[in-house]
């Protein structure tokens, strides 16, 4: 606290926030990385070794190239400075390569790229709305939030234990969501159109993007009520941000395109033979879906009513990432999982034309188009609960209900992170650091809306705290069980069922309150 105080009186807390975290991050370099370390790896050698004709058509190893073309290009940058610490590192054909100098350069990499994250926080902090102001440096809006984005669990074990390069995508998010508040919206659509280009998981929050652009942008003025004043229509502006994404575009594709394959592209980027979910079941709606069809198959098989001889052979708890059909519920296919999203985005969208509330409404709208893919989406990976939690700190030091909402979905969100890491040296080093960020959020939001109800009624209070049992069952209990052998997929199912619970409570909690909240009429938009 004494530091925070000193940091405070010279103007440097931020800075100190930052520094505090990066080392940490550097604390983290020697602990387990997944299968993701290799595939970034691989994705050096392929770019840096071959021409951009073959970058992806390679499939030497199977973890294929297969974002977009602006981060192809960033592993090329990379691997440009990768050769100075171990050259067989870019060799395609060196699969599974690892040394000494390979972790720490893919390491640091990702601390580096995080400077991106931490400036695009920084912005953020800047558009917080100063009415709640503490005394104390640790009651400030704006110092929560930089706490809850900077030293945030999940990204935290994501990126620099599991490995990844979420920090600075997000700091392209991040960064877009500041600029638009800023009112500088040619900025915010340039940087969301760069993003797609890395990664195209930000496809989730392209609509709330495109409608809030148009209604705000390019749409001049309302009227009292806070409709729009249909003539006041700038056909220059959607001009210009049409320009921009063609741009963008035409600078990723482009070259792609001139080589007639952006066929192979598309098929690398949109892989629907994967299956519904990922190896371990994403906490969302089709968790409890499967959940449901267990269960039912396993009562239809005690009852009698089904035949052992005509149950799918593919199952959806072996651990392996494929097609697959249900045993009693109709199987699902991936345009019923288009349309399920759709309809589940489209309420909020409804409400960010009709009911504007500016650049908070616009953010909520993003939250929600994130959540209700990550709910309804095909072979959504668990990591993309991210994309719906970064955003939601942002609201959460605003309003008291927003903060509700928020510590129920990261401290649900968050543990469902936790069968990424299971390993035994990395289980402490989780669940501390899993405790002290929940601990810190939710005392620092209580404290900042201590004059308001509760943020949990007692229904909410024991299903968090029904999270510590489920953890000492799945990983000091059930491993000395004889369902470890039987079962080995029970303590996965447990965690992503009872996560998707509390997911889903957040996800129709925040479509509750977004769709009763009055409009914020303006008569005139800057």
């Amino acid at each position: 606290m004494a530091a925070f105080t000193i940091a405070a009186g010279t103007g440097n807390w931020f800075s100190a926030l930052a520094l505090g975290v990066t080392l940490l991050k550097c604390l983290l370099i020697p602990t387990y990385h997944s299968t993701d370390f290799e595939v970034h790896r691989n994705w050096l050698a392929i770019t840096h070794s071959l021409p951009i004709s073959q970058w992806y058509y390679e499939a030497t190893s199977e973890w294929t190239l297969d974002y977009p073309p602006f981060f192809a290009w960033f592993e090329y940058i990379l691997s440009h400075v990768a050769k100075y610490f171990d050259q067989e590192m870019l060799n395609v054909r060196n699969l599974n390569y690892s040394s000494s100098r390979t972790l720490l350069f893919q390491r640091f990499s990702v601390i580096f790229m995080d400077v991106l994250f931490v400036y695009a926080v920084h912005e953020c902090c800047k558009c917080i709305d100063g009415k709640k102001v503490g005394k104390e440096l640790t009651e400030k809006p704006k110092f929560i939030l930089s706490v809850l984005l900077l030293w945030n669990f999940g990204l935290l074990i994501v990126d620099h234990i599991h490995f990844q390069y979420n920090g600075f995508l997000f700091g392209l998010m991040l960064l877009s969501i500041a600029r638009l508040f800023q009112k500088r919206h040619m900025e915010g659509a340039f940087l969301f159109a760069v993003l797609l280009h890395f990664k195209h998981i930000y496809l989730y929050v392209a609509p709330a993007y495109g409608v809030y652009l148009l209604r705000s942008y390019c749409f001049t003025a309302n009227k009292p009520d806070g409709s729009i004043r249909w003539n006041s229509f700038s056909f220059v502006r959607v001009i210009s941000l049409g320009l921009v994404v063609f741009l963008v575009s035409a600078l990723s594709l482009g070259p792609f395109l001139a080589l007639n394959q952006l066929p192979q592209v598309f098929s690398r980027l949109f892989p629907f033979k994967r299956g519904l979910c990922h190896a371990y079941w994403a906490p969302n709606f089709w968790a409890l879906y499967n959940a449901l069809d267990k269960v039912l198959s396993v009562i239809g098989l005690k009852l009698k009513f089904l035949d052992p001889n005509n149950i799918p052979k593919a199952s959806m708890t072996s651990g392996l990432v494929q097609q697959f059909q249900h045993t009693v519920l109709p199987s699902v296919t991936p345009l019923a999982t288009l349309i399920c999203t759709l309809i589940a985005i489209l309420p909020s969208i409804f409400c960010l034309w009709f009911k504007p509330q500016g650049p908070r409404g616009f953010l909520r709208c993003l939250t929600l188009c994130a959540l209700s893919s990550f709910m309804f989406g095909w072979h959504v990976h668990e990591k993309a609960i991210l994309l719906a939690i970064l955003p939601m700190s942002l609201l959460s030091v605003q309003k008291a209900g927003d903060a509700s909402i928020f510590l129920i979905l990261t401290t649900t969100g968050h543990y469902s992170l936790f069968p990424l890491l299971f390993t035994a040296p990395e289980l402490p080093i989780k669940i501390l650091l899993m405790l002290l960020f929940t601990i810190y959020s939710i005392s620092s939001l209580k404290t900042l809306f201590r004059k308001e109800k509760p943020l949990f009624n007692w229904m909410e209070t024991f299903y968090l705290l029904g999270l510590g049992p489920l953890e000492v069952c799945c990983e000091f209990v059930f491993p000395f069980t004889s369902w470890k052998v039987k079962y080995p997929f029970l303590p996965l199912l447990l965690t992503s069922v009872y996560c998707a619970v509390g997911i889903t409570y957040a996800w129709l909690k925040l479509y509750v309150s977004v769709l009763i909240d009055p409009p914020v009429g303006k008569t005139k938009k800057q």
